[in-house]
């Protein structure tokens, strides 16, 4: 990747950005982040880093965030191609807005992360346009029977909870009936010129304070081919309607009847880690689309990627601790630094695993978090 004769940076900003400094660092770019961990293979994979720690504690402030992006574009001496935004930002389109005026904005906008974070407008739009979703409303159910309560702009299954009439919610909640069946996830690089999507199955890790907290995923699936063309008519008529751009995701729940959408991330999301090849495709293909080219086309000509993936996400389900000094093994991400205090059910690492299949991949990645939760609690590995 470059510019003239010089190398091209990005600015990455995101709860955690990790995942996408890798990426854009296999796919030639240099990596400027700013996220609120400062995880070890994180500033491994960025040529330059601000740790922000109101990301993950009071919230993130345009004047914090602005200054630390600025910090970071004017250490480099390469031209900066734009700024691409990971988790963290759903329910912060008015500072979307605000970093789009001063950095050239590398996804979806912040007038359509407004609309498509906002139940009511998606409710309307997905009525309008003929696709199946759960029962969705503003204001309390009269019954608890199969209702869940959910924060707008929230991620990773960590606002979702039962709903139980009598308890507390905010102008932020809104309520959805639950649906059964299998949790399919479909990744998708989208653009008026192309689109091109790929499949996973999804899973939760539940605790008592988040019975819905995503667990993992695994893929690519090979799918029915009717239950695809379904798949992918629905995500394509949706980022057209809400004008998304980029890498994005859509949460289906899929059984023997009825597909029902369930939620729109209009942002690279946690299966990057599983579709992702050695050469960052996905990455390259997020830019081409942002800058008004056909991602599908890199795709098809570059994508490698693997047989099959998991992801998971190891949890402090076991209690607060203060990470301990280890060898971190070769298939754990996000590796805090020795010393980081993680509270009860707070994410600790992600786990990754290859195999044949993505059954098998699943089956090790369950294992490896086993291991990996021995090695931080137990210390005997």
């Amino acid at each position: 990747m470059s510019a003239g004769d010089s190398l091209v940076a990005v600015l990455i900003a995101a709860y955690s950005g990790r995942a996408l400094a890798a990426s854009a660092r296999d796919a030639g770019y240099i990596p400027l982040v700013v996220d609120g961990y400062g995880d070890l293979d994180t500033l491994q994979a960025a040529a330059s880093y601000v740790r922000l720690r109101e990301f993950v504690t009071t919230g993130i402030t345009a004047k914090s965030l602005i200054s630390a992006l600025d910090e970071l574009a004017e250490k480099t001496e390469d031209p900066v191609v734009g700024l691409v935004l990971g988790a963290g930002f759903e329910d912060h389109p008015k500072l979307i807005e605000t970093l789009s005026f001063r950095y050239k904005l590398l996804g979806t906008s912040a007038a359509a992360v407004a609309r498509v974070k906002n139940p009511a407008e998606v409710m309307l739009a997905l009525t309008k346009l003929g696709i199946v979703h759960p029962k969705t409303q503003l204001t309390p159910p009269a019954d608890n029977n199969g209702w869940l309560i959910k924060k707008a702009g929230g991620s990773g299954g960590r606002h979702v909870r039962d709903w139980t009439s009598g308890a507390k919610f905010t102008a932020a909640d809104y309520f959805q009936k639950r649906c059964e069946g299998a949790a399919i996830s479909v990744l998708g690089v989208v653009s008026p010129q192309g689109d091109a999507f790929a499949f996973s199955r999804q899973w939760t890790t539940p605790n008592p304070q988040s019975p819905y907290c995503f667990g993992g995923a695994t893929g690519p699936l090979t799918l029915d081919e009717d239950l695809e063309a379904r798949l992918i008519e629905t995500s394509i008529a949706v980022s057209r309607e809400f004008n998304l751009i980029g890498l994005v995701s859509f949460d289906y729940i899929v059984d023997d009847a009825e597909t029902y959408l369930i939620d729109i991330n209009p942002r690279p999301g946690a299966t990057l880690d599983i579709f992702e090849d050695a050469t960052g495709t996905l990455f390259k293909a997020h830019v081409a689309a942002a800058t008004g080219h056909n991602p599908a086309d890199i795709l098809q000509q570059q994508w490698r990627p693997p047989a099959a993936r998991a992801m998971a996400y190891l949890y402090a389900n076991r209690g607060a601790l203060t990470l301990p000094y280890i060898s971190w093994p070769d298939w754990a991400r996000d590796r805090s630094q020795p010393g980081t205090k993680i509270m009860t059910a707070a994410p600790i690492a992600t786990v990754i695993a290859e195999a044949n299949s993505p059954d098998e991949a699943e089956s090790l990645c369950g294992q490896r978090l086993g291991l990996l939760q021995s090695m931080l609690y137990d210390k005997t590995v």
